[in-house]
């Protein structure tokens, strides 16, 4: 029970005959325990406010901030002093008075540099005395957001490079045959001939295509890579008098080059079409005079970095940038930068592969790219690749001597024109050839032959049974019979076919010499 305290009184009562005095007395004590719960109330309310990690606002009923909490002031630049007295639209440019729903919904706040801020805005309204007030918890969503649209953009790009991968598989069949006919035909005129250099134009156009493969490939990070530790710096200085050439004398190039940078593990062909296409971008934006500085640096990628870019893990990087004082971009421009066949050049200027194609040997190599751009302030695209700590590889140079066998070779492909190119080759460089167009015909060939069959080169993906099946199946029978896979798509790929990874490869479209290397280093290996 409250302990009884009592307030009292006294007063005179005028009476006709004897005067009276009249006690009121006041049971206090549920006052007190309400004022002291109040109080308790009050402080609860304040904590809460102040270590809030949201925002909180109290407005009246025309709009006037009455309250903020230390949270709205790190979320939207203010002090509290700045926003008390003003209208919520200082804040949220969207507010309605009474027609906030209880329930959270997105709203866009104004930070107080201007920028936009996502939130997640649920408001309460109740009365005070006569006043109607309303309480608004606010949430920053920006980051969410963006990592939603990233993940979003990653998913399409998934769908399209696969879709991109399937074409270049195809894609590589025909320019295989085509080529290698091509330099067979190439071989059998004689040099000042009308005919040769018809075939010679072939070439180049061959030679155009399976590059433009090998950038569909590159966007869906199923380019074959052979990566080797190097340093970035020296890769640019080399290039740095052809793109010079490349970029024409009305622009200035400047190379920043940071001494200390160190290794990546990285293909050096895909770090040149990433300068390249990076370069040739820059200048692309630049319609009259300007500067493209190639910087190169270390980054340390922390878990803030990581929180707002998708799929980045945190560690040392080296940074390789490249900035045009060019054109700049919008926002949509650069949610659709790195789409394949996406461009603002005009038509026949560009096939719109080049940034799509740094995107996939960037992601490929465990990277990130991002973009700096806001319109008529140029541009800065910064490329990450994780850093490796270890000395450059020697390269050794690869010999221009074809030479040949007199092996015998059990070829399997489906493709007959490819398949039909691919021994004339190898009988040309004296193998003795069996040819077979899928895997139960090997197996029958393989049975009826009464020598040795010193390799099987067989496609990946055939009906019926795939490579790696007719690889095992043959070994049965065969022990002695080494393997050379041939396959459209590259090892990356083929792999989830059933191959293992220290299987011998050789990726579509290649040229008859490159055959010849391969198939002799597979016979020759220890």
């Amino acid at each position: 029970m409250l302990p009884k305290q009592y307030a009292a009184s006294l007063e005179a009562m005028p009476a006709p005959e004897t005067p009276q005095l009249v006690s009121l007395a006041r049971n206090l004590a549920n006052q007190r325990w309400a004022e002291e719960r109040l109080v308790e109330s009050e402080e609860r309310y304040r904590i809460v406010a102040q270590t809030a990690l949201d925002a909180i606002v109290t407005v009246d009923q025309n709009g006037e901030i009455l309250f903020v909490n230390p949270s709205a002031e790190r979320i939207f630049g203010y002090t509290s002093a700045e926003m008390l007295k003003q209208n919520i639209a200082l804040l949220l440019p969207g507010y309605l008075l009474g027609a906030q729903a209880a329930q959270p919904r997105e709203m866009v706040g104004r930070h107080k540099d201007g920028h936009e801020i996502a939130l997640e805005a649920s408001f309460g309204e109740f009365l005070q005395g006569s006043k109607a007030l309303a309480t608004g918890i606010l949430r920053d969503i920006t980051d969410r957001k963006r990592l939603e649209t990233q993940l979003r953009q990653a998913q399409k790009m998934e769908a399209v490079g696969r879709l991109a991968g399937g074409i270049a598989h195809d894609f590589n069949n025909l320019m295989t045959v085509i080529t290698g006919f091509d330099e067979m035909l190439l071989n059998s005129l004689p040099a000042d001939s009308r005919a040769r250099a018809y075939a010679l134009e072939i070439q180049q156009a061959g030679e155009k295509a399976a590059a433009l493969t090998k950038q569909l490939l590159a966007f869906s990070r199923q380019q074959v890579a052979h990566p080797t530790l190097l340093n970035i710096n020296p890769v640019v200085t080399t290039m740095s008098n052809m793109l010079r050439r490349l970029i024409g004398e009305h622009i200035e190039l400047s190379l920043v080059l940071n001494p200390e940078v160190g290794m990546v593990e990285a293909d050096p062909g895909q770090v040149e079409q990433i300068i390249v296409n990076l370069v040739v971008n820059a200048r692309d934006a630049i319609v009259e005079g300007g500067r493209i500085t190639v910087e190169t640096g270390i980054a340390d990628l922390d878990e803030n970095y990581v929180q707002t870019h998708f799929n980045v893990r945190p560690g040392r990087y080296v940074s390789l940038s490249v900035s045009d004082t060019g054109a700049g971009m919008t926002q949509d421009t650069k949610n659709h930068l790195f789409e394949p066949f996406f461009t603002t050049k005009e038509e026949g200027k560009g096939t719109g592969l080049g940034l799509s194609t740094i995107y996939g040997i960037v992601k490929q190599n465990g990277g990130d790219i991002w973009i700096y751009s806001e319109p008529g302030k140029g541009s800065t695209f910064k490329v990450y690749l994780p850093a490796a700590d270890a000395e450059p590889d020697a390269v050794a140079p690869e010999s221009d001597v074809i030479q040949r066998g007199s092996e015998t070779i059990l070829l399997v492909e489906d493709e007959s024109r490819l398949r039909e190119m691919t021994q004339e080759v190898l009988q040309r460089l004296g193998y003795t050839v069996l040819a077979a167009a899928n895997s139960d015909e090997a197996i029958r060939m393989s049975s009826i032959h009464p020598g040795n069959v010193h390799l099987l080169l067989t496609d990946v993906v055939m009906p019926k049974a795939n490579g790696g099946q007719l690889a095992g199946r043959l070994r049965r029978l065969r022990k002695n019979t080494r393997v050379l896979y041939m396959s459209g798509y590259p090892a990356e790929t083929a792999l989830q076919h059933g191959l293992d990874p220290n299987d011998a490869f050789l990726e579509k479209p290649f040229r008859p010499d490159a055959l010849a290397r391969k198939v002799r280093e597979v016979l020759d290996a220890a």
